[in-house]
């Protein structure tokens, strides 16, 4: 097996003894407060780094104490079963008892990944009390959305302070593991999702006594930048990923909006060690979101992007939007969603509405290096009302849209209850105390004052506030309120289109290269990919109300989807919100 080593921290040492080390440049002292009530002087070492042994080993509670006065959590603390304001706690990450030993994961081009919020689907031991529904549904990988310790019970996870302590209002670091291990068991992958861009505001004491871990010079949408021109500080995150893959088993890990962090070698270098650190059997996953659409970074070590464009192309297209980011797909929609399935990105250095080019050109790229989806927390949580997409588009485009994302190259992406046309809004909660809280519900309202619908101050007051425990209760999907036909038959929908995906598209992945797209009307595509074993995919897709002129399929091949809102006997003509998959298989 292999190990971490590990910098940050409490380790459990081979005597049952435990090593504390905290890099804090900025303090004068640092001890170690047990639970106990014992005080143990941490002693200084190079490079701002202070630490000592210590006899004391896994379930002991401490605190560090900066210059006698401040005490604070561990930043790197692997449990903190008070929340964020309470003591750290010690753990060996080597005492639990793994049932499933032989796992080495899927290969990437297998994936169809579900997003789910661990805290709405019921914490850890509710997630794991579903998967078999999961894998009856067709997906082969899990999702979670942050788990990292958060202030309060509820929280969408990417405020967290202490990246390395899973939620304890979701279980313990043993109820994940178990969860992991019984995902395994089903033949299931589990991503985690990582915020290694910022810390959030309540719990942290960083600044405290590691100004290093932040720069003055760059601010993000959430504060000052993280300084990862620091050894100290990419160690850390470092440490937090081969810690999720090694100590947890994870199967590959999403960073979040890395357009935020200004060290693009930070990433390089953090791909580097977590592939150098599991054996080549292991399959591990590395995907990212960056609004930066940073082509090079999919050539070293990381597997995919979240594909943003091609999810604002389909969006316009399905409900009209054209505010916003959404700006910058309102114009040519039909033009842009056909570049983004020959090539992956639809800005590939094209100025944006800001002004500024973004992107890099992707044609070169296999369509399996991009993420493609119709929701996911974002798209749905950032809007002010958290509407889902059925609740805003035709139902008929919606199955017409969802054939594409589920049957296509690259790799579909699920969000929790969009499979059984669950409308309940998914709101961006918080849980923080009532000065924080009302800043965020203040700032969350602001930040749509530039739409027209929300212009008025009176209509801003209506967005659901953030700390209020209802908003995350709406958030929480539940089957038993919804219609239960409807539910079965949007169920029954997806669960066709990932056998369909399973038996025809994904054994013939590996290898598959664009062969090109074609614009037969607005709102409508044709697009084609020549499959690794030779063989040749077509999809045609008519988001429009108005029947278009298609080609013939060829003599010889198979139309393995066929969804049509009305019928059509003329295999030229696809009428409006339909799709097709056609599939010419080398002989």
């Amino acid at each position: 097996m292999f190990e971490i080593t590990r910098l940050h921290g409490a380790t459990v040492q081979t005597d049952g003894a435990t090593c504390f080390s905290l890099w804090a440049p900025d303090a004068d002292t640092v001890a170690v407060k047990l639970g106990d009530g014992s005080v143990h002087t941490l002693h200084h070492q190079a490079s701002g780094w202070y630490s000592a042994r210590v006899n004391c080993g896994p379930g002991t509670a401490y605190r560090f104490l900066i210059n006698g006065q401040l005490s604070v959590p561990d930043p790197a603390s692997r449990h903190q079963p008070q929340g964020v304001d309470g003591p750290s706690c010690v753990l060996d990450p080597d005492a639990f008892a793994w049932q499933i030993n032989e796992w080495q994961g899927r290969p990437w081009h297998e994936t169809v990944i579900y997003e789910l919020h661990p805290g709405a689907f019921g914490g850890f031991a509710g997630i794991q009390a579903r998967l078999p529904e999961l894998v009856d549904l067709g997906v082969t990988a899990i999702e979670l959305m942050p788990v990292n310790e958060c202030p309060g019970k509820q929280n969408w996870g990417y405020d967290g302070v202490f990246p390395f302590a899973p939620q304890s209002s979701c279980g313990t670091p043993d109820d994940l593991r178990r969860l992991i291990d019984a995902a395994h068991a089903s033949g299931l992958m589990v991503f985690m999702d990582v915020v290694y861009n910022h810390f959030g505001p309540h719990g942290n004491y960083l600044g405290e006594y590691a100004k290093g871990f932040f720069r003055e010079d760059i601010d993000t949408p959430w504060g000052p930048a993280i300084d990862f021109r620091n050894t100290q500080v990419c160690d850390f995150f470092c440490e937090n990923a081969l810690m999720w893959i090694l100590d947890y088993r994870i199967d590959g890990l999403r960073l979040d909006a890395v357009h935020a962090i200004s060290e693009i070698d930070f990433l390089t270098n953090l791909a580097r060690r977590v592939r150098s650190a599991v054996p080549p059997e292991r399959h591990v996953h590395l995907m990212l979101e960056n609004e930066r659409n940073q082509a090079s970074l999919l050539t070293e070590g990381f597997d995919a992007q979240w594909n943003d464009d091609g999810h604002h192309a389909l969006h316009v297209l399905l409900t009209g939007e054209n505010e916003s980011y959404y700006r910058d797909f309102a114009d040519d929609a039909t033009i842009k969603l056909a570049r983004c399935l020959k090539e992956g990105f639809i800005y590939q250095g094209e100025t944006s509405r800001t002004g500024v080019s973004r992107g890099e050109p992707s044609g070169h790229l296999p369509p399996t290096a991009f993420i493609l989806f119709l929701q996911n927390h974002d798209q749905v949580g950032n809007r002010a009302f958290g509407e889902r997409l059925i609740t805003l588009a035709d139902h008929r485009a919606v199955k017409a849209a969802l054939a594409l994302v589920l049957l296509c190259p690259m790799i579909p992406l699920l969000f929790m209850g969009e499979e059984w046309g669950c409308e309940q809004p998914f709101l961006f909660f918080t849980d923080h105390d009532e000065e924080l809280g009302k800043a965020v519900r203040e700032g969350r309202r602001q930040e749509f004052a530039d739409f027209a619908a929300f212009a008025d101050e009176m209509i801003r007051q209506r967005i659901p506030d953030p700390n209020s425990h209802s908003t995350y209760v709406t958030s929480v999907p539940d089957r038993t309120g919804g219609n239960p036909t409807l539910q079965d038959d949007w169920l029954a929908y997806y669960r066709s289109l990932l056998r369909l995906r399973h038996a025809h598209i994904v054994p013939r992945l590996p290898g598959t290269l664009s062969d090109g797209t074609t614009i037969p009307g607005e709102k409508a595509v044709s697009a084609c990919w020549r499959l690794g074993d030779g063989s040749r995919l077509r999809i045609d897709l008519n988001l429009s109300d108005s029947p278009v002129v298609v080609t013939a399929p060829d003599p010889g091949t198979s139309i393995i989807h066929d969804y049509r809102a009305s019928l059509s006997k003329d295999p030229t003509i696809l009428p409006g919100y339909s799709s097709r998959a056609i599939l010419d298989q080398a002989t």
